[in-house]
């Protein structure tokens, strides 16, 4: 039993950690290596929060998928997490505005060589 314990764990040490991934619902894979993610289990809305403060990227779990949103200040991801009600916030003041454009991630175009 102990041999049994003592090779799996040198297989779990053996084993690369890999950085989860994340596909977005515009069908983009986004690494969340450089996010901080929480676990929400406060809200009924929201599951999970990870946020880039360099990039200034929101990544948000609602109802089992992940929407990413662009340039949202850390004051915004410090006052969603402390909201109330963290659903209401998100809908009120990120996913609306998003909508209007203020959050929408552009798509970055390749560069060109020639």
């Amino acid at each position: 039993m102990v041999r049994a314990l003592v090779l799996l764990l040198a297989q779990l040490a053996a084993t690369p950690i890999v950085p989860e991934t994340v596909e977005t619902g515009e069908h983009r894979f986004v690494n969340l290596g450089t996010f901080e993610c929480r676990d929400i289990t406060r809200s009924t809305v929201l599951q999970r929060v990870c946020y880039d403060r360099a990039q200034q990227d929101l990544i948000v779990a609602s109802n089992g998928a992940y929407d990413r949103y662009c340039g949202v200040t850390a004051e915004t991801v410090e006052r969603l997490l402390g909201a109330p009600s963290m659903g209401r916030f998100f809908n009120q003041n990120i996913k609306r505005e998003a909508t209007a454009g203020r959050y929408a991630c552009r798509v970055r175009e390749p560069v060109q060589r020639g």
